[in-house]
């Protein structure tokens, strides 16, 4: 199994390569420590210099942030480019709505839901989509997201397309009581941390190396012995849980909830989060994340078209940065 293993190991190129030579890797998770500190003091310094605003931006942004971690999950070590990881979002927020709907209030209930209807989901969809490659494998995400959005868009019951109001946030024994603005920022930065470097974690070890291997040369990967669709699956999975539980922190932060959430449109700006950021990277997400929050703030109060000049800026990243901005910047300071 050792020399397997070791066979394995040889096959990825690219970012696999680069994933076993320490240097750009020590680089990108400083980049991820800097900015989690950097996140851990703006309560501080918002509330201090008068711009408690923008607190609720930067937890949006960190939400959003937690989703694109688990969706580059998936494309940046798999190759699996999804079209509806929103959806996952939407379970998780509906999760929250739907319970507290009924009155029931209790935090440990909510998180199990969204945890375990998120891996329902991602188990049924992945089981048939990642029979499927390239656009197709796009394609069948999209349907599943597609049915699941309009399934809840018919719920009248639930708000149907005018959306959910969520009356009781999910209650949690203290200090962790979700529903003080500051406590819930803390809790989503230390969710945050640990699903970004759990991601490194896994980005360097042997399942990690193995998604990386598949997606460069499936046949040789199954030639030695490994199933590359047992594996992806797992990553399917795991990547839905977490964007489930970005979901279920979602609903407490804005305590409402809406289809709109989980459809093809939401998914594309979590990819173009990590296009921006950089593909593959620790941080790159969570740059991206930042940056399209601030663009969308910025330009927003400027024109409603903001999304145009967000899209020349895309763009230009692709062009002069293919490897997002945490790439261009490591490049940067190789040369």
């Amino acid at each position: 199994m050792a020399e397997t293993t070791s066979r394995v190991q040889a096959v990825p190129s690219g970012p696999a390569i680069a994933a076993t030579r320490g240097k750009p890797i020590d680089r990108d998770v400083l980049a991820g420590v800097v900015i989690l500190v950097l996140l851990a003091a703006a309560p501080f310094l918002l509330s201090t210099f008068g711009h408690v605003f923008w607190l609720d931006v930067l937890l949006r942004a960190m939400i959003l942030a937690i989703a694109a971690v688990s969706l580059n999950f998936i494309i940046g070590l798999g190759g699996l480019i999804s079209l509806g990881h929103a959806a996952f979002l939407g379970i998780g927020a509906y999760s929250v709505g739907i319970l507290a709907d009924f009155d029931i209030d209790n935090g440990w209930l909510h998180l199990f839901a969204a945890v375990g209807l998120s891996a329902a989901f991602a188990l049924i969809a992945g089981l048939i989509a990642l029979r499927t490659r390239g656009v197709h494998f796009i394609m069948i995400t999209l349907a599943f997201a597609q049915m699941l959005y309009f399934t809840m868009l018919g719920l009248r019951q639930f708000g149907g397309d005018d959306g959910l109001t969520i009356n009781y946030a999910s209650a949690f024994p203290a200090p962790f009581d979700l529903s003080d603005k500051t406590t819930l920022f803390y809790v989503v930065l230390v969710v945050l941390a640990v699903v970004m470097f759990g991601f490194a974690r896994v980005r360097s070890s042997d399942f990690g190396l193995l998604l990386q291997a598949a997606k460069g040369n499936e046949r040789r990967v199954a030639a030695v012995g490994f199933n590359p669709y047992r594996y992806r699956l797992v990553a399917y999975i795991i990547a839905g849980v977490v964007c489930g539980i970005a979901g279920f922190l979602d609903a407490n932060f804005t305590s409402f909830v809406t289809p709109d959430a989980m459809s093809w449109t939401s998914s594309a700006e979590l990819i173009f989060m990590i296009i921006v950021g950089g593909v593959g990277t620790v941080s790159g997400p969570v740059v991206g994340a930042l940056l399209f929050l601030l663009i969308e703030e910025f330009l927003g109060g400027f024109t409603v078209y903001w999304h145009f000049w967000f899209g020349l800026f895309l763009i230009a990243v692709v062009l002069f940065a293919k490897g997002g901005l945490v790439g261009f910047l490591s490049r940067g300071r190789r040369a």
